[in-house]
């Protein structure tokens, strides 16, 4: 196996040679269309996307619905892991008749030239091969959030469809098509919202790792494997683990090996318009406020992240502060009044609790004060008198008239109608936002960042992390641009 230093120096090698149009360090996959209509020619208003489910249980079972309830596709295959699993079995019954796959590269080499977009529901970690290998095959991809589990990933996916500009692409942050996004849009538009000098973003629900023990020096260990489980795909470019019950259906999300903690399920639900609208980019500083149960192992039962931006043209400086866990709470404005609750999917099989602070945001300009939930609900500002005061003075920008969905608007953009809210190339750098505070979670540090050549200062071993381990043999290609 290639060394963590010659892993980056090629998939950096990769990289120029994107620039260049040459062949990466390893070779790669070729992709093959035929039959299919190009990506470069949109469809018409009325005419069905064919397309492909990838990771069809639990989440994924959420994704199918939402997409068949825009009567815009036509299913063409499916694809899962666990296919025949008892999760699974409500999607199949859906589509009978519809091509089955436990592996996504034999989809894609039997049916490439009839699938026109797929649908990504799988773990953080595997996103990457699977959107990867469709956007080179000219495969319009919507790919569940975070788009990566290292900032290495994002980067070359970001890369990836910024060479294939006709190639759709879209992260499932449902909200950024919903109210939110557009309010929050006007609200800088119009000047309300200016001069944000301070961001607090949180969510204190329970998580599943919460019940884990911080003192434990192993990986579980393996539990028998479901007879209809491939689990040597399910791993993919991971590094080998023994099968697991608490590594399956939802637990990948625990561990530093598979998933992105609290801050990857929520941050891009929760701070994604401010990401985006602020223009804050990347920080240049990255540091743990608090780790509560750190390990070597999964996330912390509570963590306090502090990010700091730089000014931003003529924005000033500003710093986001992230909380999770279920009593690490942030300090609220005076006048702050009830928490905002988010119409938001809740973790399979937990019923939903109350809890002290909904999951949502506080924005503090020079002037005003603004608190929002999740999704795609709607800032208000604080405190509600004078929210209310400005509202009845029309100095409060009013939401266009217009049907928010997420997945319709990357059918339509898939169409020619629309663009695709948060493409690859916007939503990579949320992610690695993300991938950034993950690795102070994972070494319970602070470190500084370069914005201009995106590496980690003043630890090396940090810096090492935004690529990760290198992928397992045989998974080298889908590091070639």
């Amino acid at each position: 196996m290639v060394s963590r230093r010659d892993f980056i120096k090629m998939a950096g090698a990769g990289a120029a040679a994107l620039a260049a149009g040459a062949a990466g360090p390893f070779g790669g996959f070729t992709a093959s269309a035929q039959g299919r209509r190009s990506a470069a020619a949109p469809l018409s208003p009325t005419e069905k996307v064919k397309v492909a489910f990838i990771g069809i249980g639990n989440r994924g079972k959420d994704n199918i619905t939402e997409v068949m309830r825009t009567e815009m596709v036509d299913v063409v295959a499916l694809c899962d892991v666990n296919m025949g699993a008892p999760h699974t079995q409500w999607a199949i019954a859906q589509f009978p008749g519809v091509p089955q796959y436990k592996d996504f590269r034999k989809m894609f080499d039997e049916m490439a030239s009839k699938i026109e977009a797929v649908f990504v529901s799988t773990p953080d970690f595997s996103h990457f091969p699977i959107s990867m290998r469709a956007v080179k095959e000219g495969i319009h991809v919507y790919c569940e959030k975070p788009m990566c589990r290292t900032f290495l990933e994002n980067q070359l996916l970001i890369d990836v469809a910024l060479k294939n500009p006709h190639v759709v692409t879209q992260m499932g942050n449902q909200g950024h098509s919903g109210e939110n996004y557009f309010q929050f849009k006007a609200l800088v538009e119009s000047g309300v919202m200016h001069d944000v000098t301070h961001i607090t973003a949180h969510m204190n629900n329970s998580r599943r790792w919460h019940g884990y023990d911080v003192n434990m020096k192993t990986f579980p260990a393996a539990d028998p494997m479901p007879a209809t489980m491939d689990w040597d795909v399910w791993l993919m470019q991971s590094a080998h683990h023994d099968y697991s019950k608490q590594f399956d259906e939802g637990n990948w999300r625990s561990w530093y090996d598979f998933g992105n903690g609290a801050l990857g399920d929520w941050g891009a639900h929760i701070f994604d318009t401010a990401h985006e609208f602020l223009d804050l980019g990347l920080p240049y500083e990255v540091g743990m406020q608090l780790a509560e149960g750190h390990n070597d192992f999964f996330f912390p039962m509570s963590s306090t992240i502090h990010f700091k931006f730089p000014r931003r043209g003529s924005m000033p400086a500003c710093d986001l502060t992230w909380y999770d866990g279920i009593k690490n709470l942030p300090e609220l404005p005076a006048g702050f009044g009830d928490s905002i609750v988010s119409d938001v999917p809740l973790v399979a099989g937990q019923a939903y609790v109350p809890i002290e602070l909904n999951p949502g945001k506080e924005i503090y300009t020079n002037d005003l004060i603004f608190k929002g939930g999740s999704h795609s609900a709607t800032l208000e500002v604080v405190p509600k008198a004078k929210n209310d005061e400005m509202a009845a003075k029309g100095l409060l920008p009013e939401l266009p008239d217009y049907h928010f969905n997420h997945y319709k608007n990357f059918l339509n953009a898939i169409r020619g109608t629309e663009k695709a809210h948060s493409p690859f190339e916007k939503a990579g750098v949320l992610c690695q936002m993300i991938n950034l505070g993950c690795i102070a979670q994972r070494l319970n540090t602070t470190f500084h960042f370069d914005r201009a050549t995106k590496e980690i200062t003043d630890n090396p071993f940090a810096n090492a992390m935004l690529a990760g381990t290198p992928p397992r043999k045989g998974w080298e290609e889908y590091y070639v641009l």
